[in-house]
Order: structure tokens, then sequence, then C-alpha cells
């Protein structure tokens, strides 16, 4: 039941990351652009157990490309996002627009701009 699969900030993350990469959503890629669009450094390992976490969730599907002689014969796994996932995703927005609502916070929040943030 999806109602039960709540997800974290690097799941959401990642699942954003996914889901804008659309067809090109393999490791590296997801990292790379997670990097530049929310300036988080994510080590391999760290990526690759929360993709799985996602899949055995339910959020995410995996499928195996062709394997290339650059990569030594392996083949480059890319992800995509369920139905689930999308669920988990819109709730968690959801949750999220109604905790902020009301808050005089978002006043004071600071600016986010590349490399960092800013008052």
């Amino acid at each position: 039941m999806t109602q039960d699969k709540f997800i974290g900030e690097l799941e959401q993350m990642l699942l954003l990351c996914v889901m804008q990469l659309k067809e090109d959503a393999y490791g590296s890629q997801i990292r790379n652009f997670l990097a530049d669009k929310a300036q988080r450094d994510l080590s391999i390992g760290a990526l690759y157990t929360t993709l799985e976490r996602l899949e055995q969730k339910g959020l995410l599907s995996g499928r195996l490309g062709e394997a290339t002689a650059e990569r030594g014969g392996r083949a480059k796994k890319y992800y995509s996002v369920t139905g689930e996932g999308r669920q988990a995703l819109f709730r968690s927005k959801a949750a999220l627009e109604q905790l902020w609502q009301g808050l005089a916070l978002q006043q004071q929040a600071p600016q986010f701009v590349r490399g960092g943030f800013t008052r």
C-alpha cells in the first residue's frame, strides 16, 4: 500500500532527479545532476544504496542497458520512477506545503544561489 511508503529528503531528491533526466537516468548522471542542481555531493555508495532502497520500496524501477567495452563489458542500469514513486513525491510535497503554510520564516529564508546560500 503506497500510503505506508514514506520518503526522506534524499529519496525525494533522487526521485526528482530521475524524473528530470527521463531515459538518461543512470548512476553517474543522477549523481552529477544532483550535484549541479542541488549542490549535494553524494558518495557512490550512498547513491546506489538509496537507489536500491527506492527500488525495494517499489518507487523506482531499473533496467539494464547494453554492455559496452568502455565500461569493461558492464551494462549501465537505467532508472525510472514508478506510479507509486510519483504518488509518494506528491504526498511529500503536499505534506511539506501544509507544514510550511502560515510560517513567517518564508520572509527570512536565505536565497539559494549557485554555490550555496545567501541572506
